[in-house]
């Protein structure tokens, strides 16, 4: 009988470890399992080159706008082939006006910001070079953090090389995820001495940050770095920009709260920083508001007229007009 007891005893308590022990370990696979899905699944909700339909397909030219315009292929760091479209002035005034490298945000082509392009190269005025990411358009491979920065650089070095603009005067302009881009391009020593200024519209301080906003879950803010594949950690980054910089907030914009422009905007180590703020600018149409150009000439008249050790950061803020 105490055999049997104990040989009873011995069965159940290998029963209830197997449960107890298996349970969590089932468990903590289940999360493990999650956690890949989620991480490998993160590309389609911060990259989406695919909408509109048929992004990857047809990209608008500029000259349905009338503006003259190069198609030009270029490779980035590691090879893969891009795509961009050169907007330049007439030949007598190319190298007299300043030259934007546009990094766009997380969804469609190029084509799709030529509206936004026209503003710019009349109200400027200024060269455009609109430069597709990887996975974007008609550019090769799939999109991911590194890979946009390097094609970044790909952009500012092909600026860099042509002798009919004025090198002195590239402007980095970033819009929402291309904000991002943009932070990081100028991080680099190599990049912000050939940077005249930076200029960044509607942009997020971090993945975590939104994905805590978009899924309304704040925990997501804690989770350790390595859970998220992409970070754009800009926060930190812009710690590190010292180029003039613009923010330009849109303060009616649902899915970049206006807050994080002001974080950035705080954390920005320049001397010559502004921040804009445009009270009806939504996340995609701020550039459609009144004021929008002229403000950005006045900030580039400033720099021209005082170098940036004697300009102190200010706010601006554009009301109804």
């Amino acid at each position: 009988m105490k055999c049997w007891t104990f040989s009873g005893t011995c069965i159940l308590a290998c029963f209830l470890l197997y449960w107890l022990y298996g349970g969590i370990s089932a468990f903590f696979l289940l999360c493990f399992a999650t956690t890949c899905v989620l991480y490998h699944g993160e590309d389609q909700l911060v990259y989406c080159p695919d909408w509109p339909a048929n992004s990857r397909v047809y990209v608008p030219a500029p000259s349905i706008f009338n503006l003259p315009y190069q198609s030009i292929y270029i490779r980035s760091g590691d090879g893969t082939m891009l795509h961009m479209f050169f907007i330049s002035q007439p030949e007598d005034r190319a190298k007299k006006v300043p030259t934007l490298l546009f990094l766009h945000g997380n969804a469609g082509n190029v084509g799709h910001r030529l509206k936004n392009a026209v503003g710019l190269y009349h109200n400027i005025p200024c060269n455009i070079l609109m430069l597709e990411y990887r996975g974007y358009g008609l550019s090769q491979g799939s999109p991911s953090e590194e890979g946009l920065h390097m094609d970044a650089r790909a952009g500012i070095d092909y600026l860099s090389s042509r002798t009919d603009i004025n090198t002195n005067e590239i402007i980095v302009f970033g819009r929402s995820l291309g904000g991002a881009v943009a932070i990081n391009l100028a991080t680099k020593p190599e990049n912000s001495q050939r940077i005249w200024c930076l200029i960044l519209e509607n942009t997020f301080t971090s993945i975590p940050d939104v994905a805590a906003l978009c899924f309304r879950l704040k925990f997501l803010q804690y989770l350790p770095l390595f859970l998220f594949k992409n970070k754009y950690l800009s926060i930190l980054n812009i710690r590190s920009v010292t180029v003039p910089t613009l923010l330009i907030s849109g303060l009616a914009d649902k899915i970049v709260p206006p807050h994080m422009m002001q974080e950035l905007y705080k954390n920005c180590k320049s001397s010559c920083k502004r921040i804009l703020s445009i009270s009806k600018g939504t996340h995609n149409e701020t550039w459609c508001q009144p004021g929008y150009y002229k403000n950005i000439c006045n900030f580039l008249n400033e720099l021209r007229e005082n170098p940036p050790v004697q300009v102190t950061s200010s706010h601006w803020q554009i009301d109804d007009i």
